[in-house]
């Protein structure tokens, strides 16, 4: 069941320029809370990849999800200089209870959207193409820590959640707290197949293959008795990275390709506000390499030393939530940075 989480603050009357467009964007008029679909169709209209694909596509579908993202995302891509149409994606999106009038959470409708894809277009080879572009594939690994028994499996990820600490962290740091092992005791514990019974554990993921578009979400909103806050804490974020670099050879499987490590930054989601009273925005970087701001309607062009206050740090703050970067062959990391 997805959050029902209001943003009050997507709602309110913005004095922004209707229809404002720089370079080849197109904005996107809210329609009543609609700022998280907005800054998520940035996003994917930035995604060429997925854009190619679904512009290649021969649809029979009808009334689907990924139909009418097709028909949004193509109209991001022609040339006029008014707000794309997209209402009838988000009224779409509203029958499969991804809710219009209700600001739901960035990451769950991002996953909601690809999961919505997979079960209704009707081309099943090409739905699994358009998850592809964002599967991470990772060995779980548990071990009870009294027999020593060791069960693993293979799992995935379309977004990977980064747990972010109550002080300054670095996305560098989250990625390698994830793939850490943990250790599960007291309430924790998990059944041993071995002992017949709940055993205290350790746990942990190796990272098989990572997807030509990384998705990574900076949670955090955290729940505590029954009360939702918003962690404003500093995350600083390269606009280039290496996964290879960052994690240690024991959360790397021997089925690990390293050349598939060079990532660049393409698309920032940023939360401003607290939990219950928000607005959704997103950077873009486009095939110029220029990064760009979409507010709704508005959309203009930046640098990168603006994409970086987006680090966190003050309650005053834009905050980025989630972080999507392209896969970059060796050699080209360079002329993709900005600084």
């Amino acid at each position: 069941m997805m959050s029902r989480r209001m943003f009050s603050m997507c709602g309110r009357s913005w004095s922004l320029p209707i229809g404002s467009r720089s370079q080849g964007l197109r904005g996107l008029r809210n329609y009543g809370l609609s700022c998280c679909v907005n800054a998520l169709l940035q996003s994917f209209s930035a995604t060429w990849e997925l854009v190619d694909l679904l512009e290649g596509w021969n649809p029979v579908d009808k009334e689907s999800v990924p139909l009418y993202l097709r028909k949004a995302l193509l109209a991001m891509q022609s040339d006029q200089s008014q707000p794309a149409p997209h209402r009838d994606f988000l009224h779409c999106l509203d029958r499969n209870d991804i809710c219009f009038y209700v600001q739901q959470d960035a990451d769950e409708v991002f996953l909601s959207i690809l999961n919505l894809i997979q079960q209704q277009m009707s081309d099943k080879v090409l739905a699994q193409e358009i998850q592809s572009l964002y599967k991470v594939t990772m060995e779980t690994y548990l071990q009870c820590l009294e027999c020593k028994y060791i069960e693993t499996g293979t799992s995935f990820l379309l977004s990977l959640p980064m747990h972010i600490r109550e002080s300054h962290d670095s996305l560098e740091d989250c990625m390698r707290f994830f793939f850490k092992r943990q250790e599960l005791r007291d309430g924790d514990k998990c059944y041993c197949e071995r002992c017949g019974e709940k055993k205290p554990s350790q746990q942990g993921f190796k990272l098989i293959s990572l997807p030509p578009v990384l998705c990574l979400h900076l949670k955090r909103f955290r729940n505590s008795h029954g009360y939702t806050r918003k962690l404003h804490y500093k995350v600083t974020f390269p606009e280039t990275l290496n996964i290879s670099e960052i994690l240690t050879a024991e959360a790397l499987s021997e089925r690990y390709v390293q050349s598939d490590s060079q990532y660049s930054l393409c698309a920032v989601i940023v939360h401003s506000g607290v939990a219950m009273f928000g607005h959704y925005t997103a950077y873009v970087r486009h095939k110029n390499q220029s990064w760009y701001y979409a507010n709704d309607s508005s959309v203009r062009q930046v640098s990168w030393k603006e994409v970086q206050n987006t680090y966190g740090g003050s309650q005053r703050e834009d905050t980025a939530y989630m972080l999507l970067y392209r896969r970059t062959p060796e050699g080209k990391q360079q002329e993709w940075s900005s600084g």
